[in-house]
């Protein structure tokens, strides 16, 4: 073997691992950019010319958010949310914004022991916000990318790529939205909650469903409760772990319900909307397919529903 195939060897794309794959059904996928990549390697290699591979390394240092690669963005804040739960806000240049459309999702990288990890977030703050983005990320004793998200601190550099998938919206397309949301399951909401409170002229009603195990646990209440004083949005909340309604702040007691999530109670959310709902769904896999199997129940078609 010459010394110019061992070269070319060395700069030879390297195939991703299971990890690498955050599993959210991304386009481009890593894989799919692994294939990219390595046709670009074998046309240059073909050639002998490497300013073929060059295009590679340009985007990767481009300032905006890639689909195909990834791009450094510094942590700004860190606001701990909850025990296993915190916020963090990203600087974005000057006032450029992420662009992404509503509901849409990034990848997040991350180094655990030698090991590439990938995970898919979506953004909580506004679509059209300025100079910055901030994502909700729940850490997990056992998780991979919860390791490499704990050592984090304001100043850290962090990698994303992205946009994927989203939410299609235009202004009064539906009479009202039915958000069932679990847990971090209420990021992609909350873009399209403020999307809509935001535009005068967009009258579609909003229910928002919260589920989460304790009151203590119900992320960015503040932003919630203020989101809840439009006329047309109203919150509720599903306390899993929560035994009675009597310790709650008096402005929760009437909107919240203790238990989970059922079939009976879906159907009565859904009779109480003021206009005919579309859902929205958010959670985890089990409770996104819970969700789904109660409104098939309910009766209503796959049409009348969308699962993040």
């Amino acid at each position: 073997m010459s010394e110019s195939e061992d070269d070319w060897l060395s700069l030879m794309p390297t195939e991703p691992l299971p990890s690498q794959c955050c599993g959210s059904g991304c386009k481009p996928c890593v894989y799919d950019v692994y294939q990219k990549e390595l046709a670009q390697w074998e046309e240059a290699k073909a050639k002998k010319d490497r300013s073929l591979l060059s295009k590679q390394k340009e985007e990767s240092s481009n300032s905006e958010l890639n689909p195909d690669t990834f791009t450094a963005f510094k942590i700004s804040s860190v606001e701990q949310l909850t025990e296993d739960t915190c916020q963090y806000t990203f600087q974005l240049p000057g006032n450029s914004s992420l662009g992404l459309s509503l509901g849409q999702h990034i990848v997040l990288r991350g180094m655990v022991n030698g090991l590439e990890v990938q995970r898919a977030y979506t953004p909580v703050s506004p679509v059209n916000a300025e100079g910055y983005f901030e994502v909700l990320i729940k850490c997990y004793e056992a998780g991979l990318m919860s390791q490499y998200v704990k050592s984090w601190i304001e100043g850290d550099t962090v990698f994303w790529r992205g946009p994927f998938g989203g939410f299609p919206y235009s202004p009064n397309q539906y009479g009202e939205l039915l958000m069932l949301a679990s847990g971090t399951g209420i990021a992609p909401m909350l873009p399209i909650l403020q999307y809509i409170t935001e535009n005068e002229d967009d009258e579609t009603f909003i229910t928002l469903v919260g589920c989460f195990q304790t009151f203590e646990n119900i992320y960015l209440k503040p932003l919630l409760q203020d989101q809840s004083r439009y006329w047309n949005v109203r919150t509720c909340y599903v306390l899993s772990q929560e035994s009675s309604l009597e310790k709650l702040p008096w402005s929760y007691q009437e909107n919240t319900h203790t238990g989970r999530i059922t079939e009976n109670l879906i159907k009565k959310m859904i009779n109480s909307c003021r206009r005919k709902p579309f859902v929205l769904i958010c959670g985890s896999v089990a409770f996104n397919e819970d969700m789904t199997r109660c409104l098939k129940a309910i009766g209503l078609k796959e049409d009348s529903y969308f699962v993040f």
